[in-house]
């Protein structure tokens, strides 16, 4: 009898033991897994730049250039920027979208205005953002560059702690480095071309989020997620990340 007990024993003991060990091992294969991730991702991060078509300054020129041929005229300035990035990009290197009745409601950050993507990519995006009412809200922290061309109106914007606004007329750029946040409004029929470079899949839930916790349009969360998944595949598929 003494010795079936010690045999239980000694069995429950080899299970435990092996039990731990197990239990050690997942955890040493996740660590690992999420340290392979992580080196991989900060590696990506380093090579990003490659990817990038467009550029700042020109898409600035671009802008300037479509105010001063259409004072006055939005939807002018919008066409003569898409014609004028469709005249200077090959199809072969990245996708435009074209087609300006394409618009869509956007809530993020508390603020409310429509867009036009013109382009979506794993690495940059480009749309034209604004509204005639006017809105204000958070610019939410993101893992790309952002670029504001201001077409028409003005934007302001500030950063907690400074007691004096910043100030964004047409003609003008601004700029909000990765990682950064700041509050900003769009004054009365304010309207924008917006660029950002850099992880764009990780911004798509602050573009999102309003719709399931908020405003319950799924109509326009459908459309805002099939036309970025439709022109980022497109791009992908023509090797543009």
């Amino acid at each position: 009898m003494a010795s079936e007990k010690s045999s239980s024993t000694s069995k429950d003991s080899a299970q435990a033991t092996s039990q731990t060990s197990s239990c050690i091992m997942r955890w040493i294969t996740r660590f690992a897994v999420f340290g392979v991730i992580v080196a991989v991702f900060r590696y990506l991060d380093t090579i990003k730049d490659r990817w990038y078509v467009f550029e700042p300054k020109a898409l600035h020129e671009v802008a300037q250039a479509a105010i001063a041929a259409n004072p006055n005229d939005t939807a002018g300035m919008i066409n003569h920027i898409v014609t004028n990035l469709t005249a200077t990009y090959s199809p072969s290197q990245i996708r435009i979208n074209t087609n300006a009745q394409e618009w869509v409601f956007n809530n993020a950050g508390g603020a409310m205005g429509a867009m036009y993507i013109i382009h979506a990519s794993i690495t940059e995006y480009l749309i034209i953002f604004g509204t005639p009412l006017g809105t204000e809200g958070h610019t939410g922290m993101h893992t790309a560059d952002d670029y504001f061309n201001i077409l028409v109106g003005e934007q302001w914007a500030f950063y907690p702690g400074a007691l004096e606004l910043e100030r964004y007329p047409a003609g003008s750029v601004h700029h909000l480095p990765r990682g950064h946040v700041k509050q900003y409004k769009m004054h009365e029929g304010c309207f924008a071309l917006e660029y950002a470079r850099g992880w764009i899949p990780p911004m798509l839930p602050f573009g999102l989020a309003d719709t399931m916790t908020s405003t319950l349009d799924f109509p326009t969360f459908y459309h805002t997620a099939r036309i970025t998944a439709r022109e980022m595949i497109a791009n992908l598929f023509i090797g543009k990340i």
